[in-house]
């Protein structure tokens, strides 16, 4: 039985909390939520403010000379205080940041246990070589270094080149898993001719029949072209409720995701479109590829326009509009879904009040640049 002296109770929480341990009964329904309770929060970083900052950098330091990459990450504010401060992701399994190469300069060859992906920007001339084959991208291109592969990437052309990034870097550091080693050279051997895998898969939806056997990353590269005519068919019939037309990158030798750990997708928000609202276990980062309009998260509305990048947490009210009457809206995101999946973690929810669209209560204001 509880003790009634309320004064007893608070020294014996003092006690044990000196003594490295923890009152359950006071911490229950902390510990067992009703439903999911996301740390991360809504958020969404300007792409304005993020180049400012880049170009800051690009004067102090040089990649490949002191410094291993040249990249910004995002850091959720619900996950400021989490040290050290690599551990703040984007959300709570995600790490995202933007990652620019000047010309001439090369990002040295290294491997991690972190699964890692990239999404191009901006910038013609990019390359990258990752387990012995180099790759040429253009933006609109996604590209994946999955778990334990070598890669470096390099600048060709004479304007910088600019991609997102996005690793699940705060999962593997909070399960002290990750292992990272460094190349001998700063960039690795080329063991096949270029773009390899993508000449291998030039057919599309049929591969190879040496790659009926599962391989972690048969296809490297995927173009702009692969996922706009994807979208290009979808849109000859009626637009998915939530997401419009949007398809997912996949491992053609599985079927499943692209990147074992991390999900990523392409969706097209005709002029007009308004979607309904739903909510998900698993989290997402968008990029705002193309286009302008909002999204209302929980209530509150963020509004976003090319170069952005948003923030939905886990088990959020969330919907999307495009504000355009002529032009399409083009959002690329990353998820956290396979590893809910793989521990039959999903749950997908409707909302079914309003006719599926939630009441803007408050509209975001996002740090601009000065």
């Amino acid at each position: 039985m509880i003790s009634d002296n309320k004064k007893d109770l608070e020294k014996l929480h003092e006690q044990l909390e000196q003594e490295n341990m923890g009152p359950l009964w006071s911490s229950i329904h902390e510990l067992n939520t009703i439903e999911p309770k996301s740390k991360p929060v809504p958020y969404l970083w300007k792409s304005e403010l993020i180049k400012k900052r880049l170009k800051e950098a690009e004067e102090l330091l040089t990649v490949g000379d002191g410094a291993d990459r040249r990249a910004v990450f995002l850091i959720n504010p619900g996950m400021k205080d989490l040290e050290p401060v690599g551990w703040g992701g984007a959300t709570q399994t995600l790490y995202a940041a933007v990652q620019a190469v000047k010309p001439g300069e090369v990002a040295p060859a290294h491997r991690h246990t972190t699964t890692a992906l990239r999404f191009i920007i901006d910038g013609h001339g990019g390359q990258g070589r990752v387990n012995g084959e180099r790759i040429t991208f253009e933006p609109g291109d996604f590209l994946i270094t999955p778990t334990w592969t070598w890669h470096d990437h390099t600048n060709i052309d004479d304007q910088e080149v600019i991609w997102m990034d996005c690793l699940d870097v705060p999962f593997t550091k909070f399960l002290a898993t990750c292992f990272t080693e460094f190349h001998e050279k700063k960039q690795q051997d080329l063991l096949v001719e270029d773009d390899y895998s993508i000449k291998r898969y030039n057919g599309g939806m049929v591969r190879p029949v040496d790659d009926r056997e599962e391989k972690i990353a048969p296809l490297g590269r995927y173009t702009w072209g692969m996922a706009k005519d994807g979208m290009d068919g979808l849109a000859q019939m009626e637009p998915d409720p939530y997401d419009g037309y949007a398809v997912e990158y996949i491992n053609p030798t599985t079927g499943g995701d692209a990147n074992d750990r991390i999900g990523s997708r392409m969706q097209r928000l005709e002029p007009g479109f308004k979607g309904k609202a739903h909510r998900h276990v698993h989290s997402t980062i968008y990029h705002i590829f193309e286009g302008e309009g909002y999204t209302v998260i929980e209530g509150e509305r963020f509004d976003w326009s090319k170069g952005d990048f948003l923030v939905v947490p886990t088990w959020c009210w969330h919907e999307h509009v495009n504000t355009s009457d002529s032009e399409d809206a083009h959002l690329f995101s990353t998820n956290d879904l396979p590893i809910m999946e793989a521990f039959n973690f999903e749950v997908v929810e409707a909302y079914n009040d309003n006719n599926g669209h939630q009441k803007i209560e408050r509209i975001f204001e996002p740090i601009m640049s000065d």
